[in-house]
């Protein structure tokens, strides 16, 4: 199993997106996705998220919120269980990423970019202020073949 975040940084309107296209053999190549990336040894939920968003965009977060917990199935990778955050308040210089290019994307715009079909569930989900919520997206290949949330087939 592996154990990551994902951040969705807001400012004015937009979300902070990634658009994923400077490295070779990414399962996430030329899609938009938020920043974040794996556990380190001995790091909790919090301490991988403020590391990694500075890592990827040099920005420090001063505040943040959990929103869900999202588990991968996939034929091609381990099990994956995401912390999923918002942000709306950082310091700091937006950076280069060595990982693709950081875009500030309007929120109403973000649809009409190559992103994960479970990536679609879990923002609207943002967008309409839910609770903290567990979301289970079953993958084979790229497609999306079932998603639960909190426990219920969509």
């Amino acid at each position: 199993m592996r154990n990551t975040t994902l951040c969705y940084i807001e400012k004015n309107g937009c979300y902070l997106l990634l658009h994923r296209v400077k490295k070779d053999h990414d399962i996430n190549h030329d899609k938009w996705i938020g920043v974040g990336g794996g556990f380190e040894s001995r790091e909790s939920p919090e301490d991988c998220l403020l590391r990694e968003v500075r890592e990827e965009t040099g920005l420090t977060l001063t505040s943040f919120r959990l929103r869900g917990i999202i588990t991968f199935v996939t034929d091609q990778l381990d099990t994956e269980y995401m912390f999923l955050y918002t942000a709306d308040e950082f310091q700091g210089t937006l950076l280069d990423c060595d990982e693709g290019i950081l875009e500030w994307v309007p929120k109403e715009q973000i649809f009409n970019l190559p992103i994960w079909e479970g990536d679609r569930i879990f923002l609207k989900l943002l967008e309409t202020e839910a609770p903290i919520f567990s979301l289970k997206l079953v993958y084979v290949g790229d497609k999306l073949q079932k998603a639960v949330l909190n426990g219920k087939p969509l």
